[in-house]
């Protein structure tokens, strides 16, 4: 994407962003609360069409004006809420909308075996695919979800908040997705506010801020200080004010 704005009324969302992400690679897309995260994610997933600028995927310019389009183009999202049915069994999740279907029935046995072959690339930690959702954990509810984004054979795939609310384990389970999925030559968009989770998968990060590009930075050659210094606009901020005041105390004792 280059040059990308969106205009809601008098707010401007987003100005002039620039943004891309490789086949195999794991770009995080950071910044504070109404830096224009939300508005970029829907734009590249075609909830928003983009006011101006332009936008090529895999080498040729594309328009991206409805989420259908997006996931014909290969653009994967794996919302917040996942909008997963917790009545549905893994099965009735993973096609819910897509059904296979044999002789006019339900083709159940195919669906099954396909849901346990997209499990086992992830080597999701899931005991059957004919449990609820409702009683799978936080972690392994993401997985599915993140399983039914592989369904269409994406090229991209977008995950917004994937380990918000989880726990350690949980967290660190999604995480190994996530870097399974960049082994599988996939480009991964990972929309966080966790550093810690940004700075163990991620490639690259990219800030917004108010709406801008403030900086990209290759995770090998930065640290999360210099990222939450882009976060917030400013050179100090609180995490190395702190260093800067307990280095001092360091010295004397």
């Amino acid at each position: 994407m280059t040059g990308v704005s969106k205009r809601f009324g008098a707010v401007q969302a987003l100005k002039d962003i620039d943004f891309e992400v490789a086949a195999g690679e794991v770009v995080a897309l950071v910044g504070d609360n109404g830096a224009g995260k939300s508005t970029l994610v829907k734009t590249i997933a075609g909830v928003y069409a983009p006011d101006g600028g332009n936008v090529v995927f895999d080498g040729s310019p594309v328009s991206i004006t409805s989420p259908s389009e997006a996931q014909a183009l290969g653009i994967a999202t794996v919302f917040q809420d996942l909008a997963l049915c917790d009545n549905l069994d893994v099965v009735g999740n993973l096609f819910l909308g897509n059904e296979r279907k044999h002789g006019g029935a339900l083709d159940e046995v195919t669906m099954e075996q396909e849901s346990w072959r997209l499990l086992r690339e992830l080597s999701a930690k899931i005991p059957s695919v004919r449990i609820p959702v409702a009683s799978l954990s936080g972690g392994q509810r993401q997985t599915v979800a993140i399983a039914r984004s592989l369904l269409g054979d994406p090229k991209v795939v977008m995950l917004d908040e994937p380990t918000a609310a989880l726990g350690v384990a949980q967290t660190a389970e999604v995480l190994n997705l996530v870097e399974r999925l960049r082994d599988k030559g996939l480009g991964v968009i990972l929309i966080s506010h966790n550093m810690s989770d940004v700075m163990a998968v991620a490639d690259r990060v990219a800030v917004l801020r108010l709406g801008r590009n403030n900086g990209v930075f290759r995770v090998a050659d930065t640290s999360s200080t210099e990222i939450i210094a882009a976060i917030t606009g400013a050179t100090t901020n609180a995490v190395t004010a702190r260093a800067a005041r307990r280095a001092p105390q360091e010295e004397q004792s």
